[in-house]
């Protein structure tokens, strides 16, 4: 097991596409700051957040529930993604990559989560 949240692999992913997120929203048009933006960026650091806060977490049950949150805030950030492509403000390129990435993490917390829950048969 990581000693650090910061160490768990699938935490450092979604830490590398928080900051992606923070720089495509960089060039959003400034009437999106309070809405698409902080939206946008909210929903991708609940992503580490709640990776994190798993972590932290003494049984497997609840460490798992915490990542199914993770997974949510993953689909509401691809759904943000989406508008924010449809609305010109991100090109169909970046648009794929991280959608795509997004859902290599979403697959990568679904591996995780089958980890702990055999972990939690043993125990």
């Amino acid at each position: 097991m990581y000693k650090q949240f910061y160490q768990v692999p699938i935490w450092q992913d979604g830490a590398k596409l928080l900051e992606k997120a923070y720089k495509i929203t960089r060039n959003f048009p400034l009437e999106e700051k309070y809405t698409l933006t902080s939206q946008l960026r909210r929903s991708a650091n609940s992503v580490i957040a709640n990776i994190a806060e798993s972590h932290g977490r003494f049984f497997y049950k609840d460490k798992i529930r915490v990542l199914y949150i993770s997974r949510g805030e993953i689909e509401e950030t691809r759904s943000h993604l989406y508008v924010a492509f449809n609305l010109g403000y991100i090109t169909q390129e970046i648009h794929l990559k991280m959608d795509n990435s997004y859902n290599l993490l979403c697959k990568d917390i679904n591996s995780y989560i089958a980890d702990l829950n055999s972990k939690n048969v043993k125990a």
